[in-house]
């Protein structure tokens, strides 16, 4: 059906979007390449490889053992890859899908910072709003206070991340903004954990027309199998000011994770995880509903 209303759009609209699909693909063979390339020079460098891996590893005895949420924040430190795809119904019932869902990588520095980056999705609209880039966005992250199992089980971290308004035929926001963030986590009777998180997004101009949010987010895990977690989340977001002044939505979205790592897998090698859920609108206002969202992620 994707496909089927880009053709709406007209012939440049059309070759504009299998312009899009080629990049996407072209994006996933390349980070493939990318891969196997740090592979081979890790066997070629095994020292710089250590040094590399390391920071995962040194990461397990600092913190607690969980899973970053499908939507909310983690407040863990970690090093990874993640490939994110969304498909949803917008409330005028058109599919809305975004190769990319604004997700990218992180890499950590020392004990205490993460730095992210989430480059632009490209967005479908199969309706007369025209197909194009979203905005591209940073994060740092800090690590306020940690304990792995042995040491109370817990993470606390405070980020901010910076959205930029790089976004092409009004498929981003009409200016930059910032967004801090506060997330917490605990885990307790070895496979159960819960992680929360409360944030706002502030714009840097034309206030009064974009208006601000407050996005608060809670998720229960539970650590099912060697390979298998469970999730259920909630998602909820306040607008003060701008078109949804006063309102506000609310989702729950039950996911699954399946985790790949040998049996002899140490905190020192990398590991693959795919994802899916499903966010339901639980509000009687809500922008989308039924966004499906299916992600790949490496963490190294």
């Amino acid at each position: 059906m994707a496909l089927s209303g880009a053709l709406g759009h007209g012939n440049d609209s059309t070759e504009e979007s299998n312009i899009m699909r080629r990049v996407w693909h072209c994006s996933i063979v390349l980070g493939v390449a990318v891969g196997m390339a740090g592979a081979v020079a890790a066997r070629a460098q095994q020292s710089f490889a250590d040094r590399f891996f390391s920071h995962n590893n040194t990461m397990t005895t600092l913190q607690p053992p969980l899973i970053t949420p499908i939507v909310g924040a983690d407040p863990r430190l970690l090093q990874y890859a993640r490939a994110s795809f969304s498909h949803e119904y917008a409330a005028a019932g058109n599919e809305v899908v975004s190769f990319g869902n604004n997700r990218g990588g992180g890499l950590i520095s020392g004990d205490r910072f993460e730095f992210d980056w989430n480059p632009p999705a490209y967005i479908e609209h199969n309706s007369t709003a025209v197909d194009g880039f979203g905005d591209t966005s940073t994060l740092v992250k800090y690590r306020i206070a940690s304990g792995n199992p042995q040491h109370g089980n817990f993470d606390v971290a405070a980020m901010l991340s910076h959205s930029f308004a790089t976004g092409s035929h009004k498929n981003g926001a009409v200016t930059d903004s910032f967004g801090p963030t506060l997330a917490g986590a605990c885990a307790f009777a070895r496979r159960f954990d819960v992680i929360s998180s409360l944030g706002g997004t502030m714009p840097t101009g034309k206030i009064a027309a974009q208006g601000r949010s407050i996005a608060s987010n809670t998720e229960f895990q539970v650590h099912a199998t060697r390979h298998i977690w469970l999730e259920l989340e909630n998602n909820a977001t306040f607008y003060r000011g701008g078109e949804h002044d006063g309102k506000m939505q609310n989702f729950v979205l039950p996911g699954t994770f399946y985790v790949f790592r040998k049996k002899e897998w140490r905190p020192t090698h990398p590991f693959f995880i795919i994802d899916s859920g499903m966010q339901v609108a639980t509000s009687s206002f809500h922008t989308c509903n039924h966004n499906l969202i299916s992600e790949a992620r490496i963490l190294f």
